[in-house]
């Protein structure tokens, strides 16, 4: 008798366990959904705040309930995506995700914030806080860490799958900067040691010319650059940047796209510049997402 109903009681066991974690699971997304209302909130008044101070207390307050909301059990699945001021990337193979976001100031610059939520087995919450040291950081080629940050407002990732390595991964973000220039940046992000590395020795430019550890691009603050993954391609597409007049090479406030492409392409190890390419510009929401809140008048030059 205990043979003809041991499979029935197997199946009943398993029905349980998983009418029980349906059920946890339910009650993580309706706590995860008040917190993500809640977020929302102090989002909205942080970025109407009449000033600096105001608005930096309401971005302590957003870490202090997010860090809260993160330690609910399921969170790394959950897409946080109302929050559509706060940018929220899982990486493809689901090792990780980045939250990343920046205070506008009053003076048209901008702090970026971040961390890095990295998926465990047990649930567990663990966490990289982002510490945006741009300011202090007077070499755009100098290799980082969690705590001396190139911020950035990241939107895209890419992992580097290369044979006999660790995969690395590379973030495409915005960054900001005056109230005369944006920038854009292609970040490498490694894991070495339980410990977060930026940057990296990949990017090959034009023959005779050092490899980079970082690319970031400067341009007007009224026009709006392509910077995305074309999956067609297989490259790492964006607009090549020039002055509106050679008389103003070097000086970003007069760059824009000229209207044709470049990319980077994975060739061994390596990201390798790939210059004129033949791309449509198709539209793209990320686009349009990233031209800048405020736009100023372009200045002219005598």
């Amino acid at each position: 008798m205990k043979q003809v109903f041991k499979p029935f009681l197997i199946l009943l066991w398993l029905n349980c366990a998983v009418t029980n974690v349906s059920a946890q699971l339910s009650q993580s997304t309706e706590v995860l959904n008040k917190y993500q209302d809640s977020l929302f909130n102090i989002t909205h008044t942080l970025f109407s705040a009449p000033t600096n101070e105001e608005r930096f207390a309401q971005n302590a307050k957003f870490i202090k309930m997010l860090v809260t909301a993160l330690k609910t059990p399921s969170s790394f699945d959950f897409g946080f995506d109302s929050l559509q001021t706060i940018s929220v990337v899982k990486s493809p193979d689901n090792t990780f995700k980045i939250f990343s976001w920046y205070i506008p100031t009053l003076e048209g610059t901008y702090r970026f914030f971040g961390t890095v939520q990295m998926a465990t087995r047990d649930g567990k919450l663990k966490l990289y806080p982002l510490i945006d040291e741009t300011n202090q950081i007077k070499d755009n080629n100098q290799i980082t860490n969690n705590k001396q940050w190139y911020g950035a407002r990241y939107y895209e990732i890419v992992p580097l799958i290369v044979s006999g390595q660790n995969t690395s991964y590379v973030l495409l973000g915005w960054k900001g900067n005056t109230n005369k220039t944006s920038k854009k940046v292609i970040e490498v992000l490694s894991f070495k040691n339980d410990e977060l590395q930026f940057g990296k020795a990949i990017f090959q430019g034009p023959k005779n010319t050092e490899v980079k550890n970082r690319i970031v691009f400067e341009y007007n603050k009224l026009n709006s650059m392509t910077l995305r993954l074309d999956k067609n391609e297989q490259m790492i597409v964006f607009d090549h940047l020039a002055p509106f007049d050679p008389a103003m090479e070097g000086n970003f406030e007069y760059y824009a796209s000229d209207s044709s492409f470049d990319g980077y392409r994975l060739v061994g190890n390596q990201l390798k510049l790939v210059e004129n390419i033949e791309l449509k510009n198709d539209p793209n929401a990320k686009d349009d997402f990233y031209i800048d809140p405020k736009p100023k008048e372009i200045p002219v030059k005598n």
